[in-house]
């Protein structure tokens, strides 16, 4: 965003900034939907988590609520580059400053920070008072597509964000750091909303892998509403006790499908499987 305000002025760098991550959502969660939705469709029946697919009519309205975000999002940028002109941030431009390791160690510090501060405020706008009011417009798919990446009310695509500028101001965060986290998040919000399963079998008993959260973990909070919080890792729903109850099975049932190539017709979506 600095780069496209300096070259194109305030108004042109907005603009273009929000074109930039619309246009990365668009090839990423196009991509994704393109393979698993279309190309791979029946090559991949078995891994799909919902039986059914969702209306081209919510996949328009995730589309609708996505550019919304885009604009949002851009607006953070706009805002987070008026801050550093200020001298009001910690981001630094020369890597040498704090050298790679750091820049690596950042980056990782910034997907907790980040995960961390997603679970509490995703628990918080699923209050009853709050969630008609921010959250159920994500909530209008059930039945996910990468499409609904950033199908956010514009409230909760501010909030969504918020705690990265708010880092700015006491860790120092390179450029290419913040450049590579978008992609980061990016990547794991279609990840979760894939409707596929991509991780293989016993992936959630894995000593590494259960602490990262798949598909089916993302997508069952999107059918049962009151469980799965947590975005990048899994540390959270573990301690709080918010993993579905039947997180690990459901996921072992679709594996043990995957191994027959047993397409998932007729089984009820996750969530009504929830006594």
């Amino acid at each position: 965003m600095y780069f496209l305000i300096e070259k194109f002025g305030l108004i042109g760098g907005y603009l273009l900034g929000a074109m930039f991550v619309f246009m990365r959502y668009a090839f990423m969660a196009g991509l994704a939907y393109l393979l698993f939705y279309v190309l791979w469709k029946n090559r991949y029946a078995a891994r799909k988590i919902q039986p059914r697919f969702p209306s081209l009519q919510r996949i328009s309205g995730e589309l609708e609520h996505s550019l919304s975000t885009a604009f949002v999002f851009a607006l953070m940028g706009v805002g987070i580059y008026f801050l550093r002109q200020n001298g009001q941030t910690l981001v630094y431009t020369d890597i040498s400053q704090h050298g790679w390791m750091y820049a690596l160690f950042s980056f990782v510090l910034l997907t907790i920070i980040h995960d961390t501060y997603f679970y509490w405020m995703h628990r918080i706008i699923h209050h009853p008072r709050l969630f008609p009011l921010i959250h159920h417009v994500h909530h209008r798919s059930h039945n996910p597509t990468p499409w609904a990446a950033l199908a956010f009310h514009p409230l909760e695509a501010i909030a969504e964000i918020a705690v990265v500028p708010v880092a700015l101001f006491f860790i120092p965060f390179h450029p290419i750091v913040l450049f590579a986290f978008s992609f980061w998040a990016m990547f794991w919000n279609i990840i979760g909303h894939l409707g596929y399963e991509v991780f293989p079998a016993n992936f959630v008993k894995h000593p590494i892998g259960q602490w990262l959260n798949t598909s089916t973990h993302h997508n069952l909070h999107h059918s049962a509403f009151n469980c799965n919080y947590g975005l990048y890792y899994n540390f959270w729903d573990r301690l709080m006790g918010t993993n579905h109850q039947r997180y690990v099975e459901i996921y072992e049932q679709l594996h043990q499908r995957i191994k027959n190539q047993l397409p998932n017709e007729g089984v009820p979506a996750p969530g009504a499987q929830i006594p």
